[in-house]
């Protein structure tokens, strides 16, 4: 793994997932909250956004986290390894409650991008029925290449992370 793209609903881990990857891998990790958003929360022209995606992913090792439907492709061409964090709905929700808890709200240094709000839960809410089959469409046709892993729940997240640890 030298090419890592983390994918998953928000309040999922891709975050988490993202910074235990780039410590184990020694690779640097971007998350694209950070990269989107400034800290006004003002959103970056998405020709912009997709341009700093192409430098980002033309790097020889990188650990990127983060959905951008729009964008993906340009990810998932580039990656040698997809992580779907494909966690419940009520797993992204506590997710999203506990990070509110933890951090508050605003951006931290460590990819915590926490601004939850209506829009937000009812994408989360939303995320299995809408975005997921686009997601899973999108790796199977931009990412056939890749190796593709589904952490399908915490415990296995955090098994999986003790495998990667333990093969490097």
């Amino acid at each position: 793994m030298k090419k890592v793209a983390v994918v998953g609903c928000s309040g999922s881990g891709k975050s988490h997932v993202a910074r235990a990857l780039g410590g184990i891998l020694d690779a640097p990790v971007t998350h694209l909250d950070a990269v989107f958003y400034d800290e006004d929360w003002n959103e970056l022209p998405k020709d912009t956004f997709a341009q700093a995606q192409r430098d980002l992913v033309a790097q020889p090792r990188w650990v990127i986290d983060g959905n951008y439907n729009s964008t993906l492709p340009i990810r998932l061409e580039a990656c040698d390894t997809v992580v779907f964090v494909d966690v419940s709905t009520l797993a992204c929700l506590w997710g999203l409650l506990s990070r509110q808890l933890r951090h508050g709200s605003g951006q931290k240094g460590n990819g915590v991008h926490n601004r939850v709000h209506w829009g937000l839960l009812r994408y989360v809410a939303g995320y299995r029925r809408t975005m997921r089959p686009r997601v899973l469409a999108k790796i199977d046709e931009y990412a056939v290449h890749a190796e593709v892993v589904r952490l399908t729940s915490r415990r296995r997240t955090r098994r999986w992370l003790r495998e990667v640890q333990r093969s490097t």
